[in-house]
């Protein structure tokens, strides 16, 4: 769940405010609910810009749900696909300087490992709300390959029966992952 982009810090400071608070409060009110089916809590992004109230809630859950195992939550907090590319570059140079990996060994898997993401599965469908028809800086390197669903309900609106919409409308997709239809 793409939760707070960096871009959102441009937002007015009260509504920037509101959103961290709300944050808080969901996190807290939602660990039970997390806990009782079984859903780890995670999250990518840069934390360390987070309000220390919102760093220590979002720790906490992700602690306190650490141990389950029936799915994963991932929520994408002070994030920007561009802020993560970089990085993995950086991490990958800093490997290079160090002796510790060669230019000519960088590929997808070694970069892949170096995103937010590494040992996330890419998403197979990403699901867009709000009626906006972009990507808004998210996930860029693993949606390469993602079937996109764009409807016009905004996210607290987004109610069970919009996901199975989702999922139904996915499942009528052929995933060629570059190929054609024959060869599959």
């Amino acid at each position: 769940l793409y939760a707070f982009s960096t871009e959102n810090w441009n937002r007015p400071p009260l509504e920037v405010k509101a959103l961290m608070t709300l944050l808080v409060d969901t996190i807290k009110n939602e660990v039970s609910t997390l806990n009782k089916n079984k859903i780890r809590l995670q999250s990518i992004g840069d934390l360390s810009k987070l309000p220390p109230k919102s760093q220590k809630a979002l720790l906490k859950a992700i602690d306190d749900t650490k141990g389950n195992t029936r799915m994963t939550l991932v929520l994408a907090l002070n994030y920007s696909a561009k802020w993560e590319i970089m990085n993995a570059v950086k991490k990958l140079a800093v490997q290079v300087e160090n002796g510790d990996l060669k230019t000519n060994d960088i590929d997808e898997d070694s970069f892949a490992s170096a995103l937010e993401t590494t040992g996330m599965p890419d998403p197979e469908l990403l699901i867009r709300t709000s009626g906006e028809t972009r990507i808004s800086n998210f996930l860029l390197w693993q949606i390469a390959y993602s079937e996109l669903y764009f409807t016009p309900i905004f996210w607290p609106d987004f109610r069970k029966k919009d996901l199975y919409e989702a999922v139904l409308d996915y499942q009528q997709r052929e995933r060629r992952f570059g190929k054609t239809s024959e060869q599959l």
